[in-house]
């Protein structure tokens, strides 16, 4: 799993094995329409807290999957900060929070 932020979009980019057991796809969200940036140091607690999900569940360890709604997609991993923001005109889709070790760096580049 990769996270590109460029000047027109922020790109979350699974690897093929996420997207088959995840049950999600590549997700790419205009910049436009991505607010609300925010860094999680322990992401889980978001993800555990969030109600039923479908795709790959490996519970306190490893998520990539999406709740019942569709309205949350996660890609986290236990020890690893997570990029958290909301997203407008996708679909049923409203937040992603996704792991990765430059979530700070990322957030800061959103922001600007």
């Amino acid at each position: 799993m990769r996270v590109h932020v460029t000047e027109d979009s922020v790109e979350v980019l699974l690897a093929p094995w996420e997207k088959v057991l995840g049950l999600l796809g590549n997700i790419r969200v205009a910049r436009a329409d991505v607010s609300d940036v925010r860094v999680l140091k322990e992401p889980m607690r978001e993800v555990m807290g969030s109600g039923l999900k479908a795709g790959l569940r490996l519970p306190w360890l490893y998520y990539v999957c999406r709740t019942i709604r569709l309205d949350q997609a996660f890609v986290v991993r236990r020890g690893v900060p997570a990029l958290s923001f909301a997203a407008r005109n996708h679909g049923a889709l409203r937040r992603v929070i996704v792991s990765t070790p430059d979530a700070a760096e990322l957030a800061r580049t959103l922001e600007s």
